[in-house]
């Protein structure tokens, strides 16, 4: 399998925090976009932005900037198909899935995805490995450019949930341990920036 591209999903309304980008919220010295974009872009050949609104306010990043194809904010699958939509052109084979909220996301995500993929799977999505028991994180998958047309129809019959969809076409799980702290921590309320910012200092 040829290195996969990349999307972040940023496509949320972010309302627990007010609203706006999320990503640009800082910790430490840089902002949430920063430390993802800096984990996950040495992992893939590509990286792309799933975002709405106005893509001019995200020019800085330079990346692609990837509008919903599906109108009223369908979640992250919208944003999933988009990436597809956007790896198909590249000529790639695969996409990774990133979260823009998580600054911890592991280093080694897209080799481990593809190790997994070496079962047969046709999806794989990270799991956190907490006391011997798996919870499954659907925003971060490997997902085959050949299943965009099945995605699409799919969110015409009004599915909205990665893992129910992902389970559907027999989705297997990838491990990741989380010791200190869950690598798929995401920030979702200013309590959880908070905790953040705690455990960067």
């Amino acid at each position: 399998m040829r290195q996969p591209v990349g999307v972040i999903l940023a496509g949320g309304q972010a309302t627990r925090m007010g609203g706006g980008d999320k990503g640009r919220l800082v910790l430490g010295d840089r902002s949430l976009f920063a430390h993802v974009i800096g984990r996950v872009a040495p992992q893939v050949a590509e990286l792309a932005l799933s975002a709405n609104g106005d893509p001019a306010r995200l020019a800085d990043l330079g990346l692609p900037v990837l509008p919903d194809s599906v109108a009223g904010h369908p979640g992250p699958l919208a944003g999933v198909l988009a990436g597809l939509d956007w790896a198909a052109a590249r000529g790639a084979t695969h996409l990774v899935s990133v979260a823009a909220d998580t600054p911890f996301l592991p280093e080694d995500l897209v080799p481990r995805l593809l190790l997994a993929a070496e079962g047969g799977a046709p999806i794989v999505l990270a799991a956190s490995e907490v006391e011997g028991r798996l919870v499954r994180q659907p925003t971060f998958g490997l997902w085959p450019v050949a299943l965009r047309e099945d995605l699409r129809d799919a969110l015409a019959r009004g599915v909205r949930k990665v893992g129910q969809w992902a389970g559907d076409q027999g989705a297997s799980l990838a491990p990741f341990p989380a010791d200190r702290i869950d690598p798929f921590f995401n920030i979702n309320t200013a309590r959880d920036l908070a905790r953040a910012r705690a455990l960067i200092a």
